[in-house]
């Protein structure tokens, strides 16, 4: 008798086309995730994510904006079409504020589309996917929500406080859901990326490699899009298991207060 083909469990990430984003999606398609890859617009790099990947994997991608809510629902929809489940949903995409402006000269436009995009879509994306995580609790594998933060949810940053703001609010964004699903077995935690080599990062990078030379970080150099990858993959593969709700820091040691 032949035997059954067993599905490979299903993550979603958004702003998976570049940077961060794009090195979670190799790393769980690595891990044996079907993964689902959603972009705002820049298809050509999507596709790059997916080839990368390769034709071994299965993969989808899927165009939306987070902060709109049938974008939402669109996204989510094709990936139940698809596969019939979402096991891991990753909380990527991000924008930083438009133009750095100092706190008081910050806008409200600003202010609008930077907690849109970073604070109201992860919060309702999470509410969707946990719903229908609950439904299909027996087929799931590790069901694990997981938000992609940033060091400043806990620094500050003035001429950027709506992304500092948003970061913050997200941090307490992946608490109440996680005291939410626990009793469902749905762990969800907040990654906290340091200074990541990335193309956002680009145009501060020699003042950056002076600070990290300096000792900005006890680990003397710039965080990679795969350390944040690896962290991920840690978590929604159930390595940490007596565990919900975590805020775990991927900066080289930033966060640690020193004298």
């Amino acid at each position: 008798m032949p035997r059954k083909k067993v599905q490979p469990p299903v993550a979603l990430v958004t702003g998976g086309s570049r940077g961060i984003g794009r090195s979670i999606c190799l790393e769980l398609a690595q891990h044996g995730y079907a993964v689902a890859i959603n972009f705002a617009g820049n298809e050509d790099a999507a596709r790059q994510t997916q080839a990368q990947i390769g034709r071994s994997r299965d993969t989808l991608l899927c165009r939306g904006d987070v902060s709109t809510a049938t974008d939402r629902d669109r996204m989510v929809d094709a990936v139940l079409a698809r596969w019939g489940r979402i096991d891991v949903l990753v909380n990527n995409a991000g924008i930083t504020s438009p133009g750095r402006r100092d706190l008081l000269e910050a806008t409200e436009e600003s202010w609008d589309r930077v907690l849109a995009v970073n604070l109201r879509g992860p919060y309702f994306l999470c509410q969707r996917v946990a719903r229908e995580m609950i439904r299909l609790l027996p087929q799931m594998v590790h069901p694990t929500l997981v938000n992609i933060s940033s060091l400043s949810s806990y620094t500050v940053s003035t001429n950027r406080g709506d992304y500092c703001v948003s970061k913050a609010g997200l941090s307490m964004v992946t608490k109440l859901f996680a005291v939410r699903l626990a009793e469902y077995g749905i762990a969800v935690y907040e990654v906290c990326p340091g200074i990541i080599d990335t193309d956002m990062t680009a145009g501060v990078r020699e003042a950056y490699d002076r600070r990290i030379r300096d000792g900005l970080t006890p680990i003397r150099r710039w965080g990679t899009p795969d350390d944040i990858g690896k962290a991920v993959t840690a978590l929604v593969t159930g390595q940490l298991p007596f565990s919900t709700g975590n805020s775990i820091p991927i900066d080289g040691g930033f966060h640690i207060q020193r004298l």
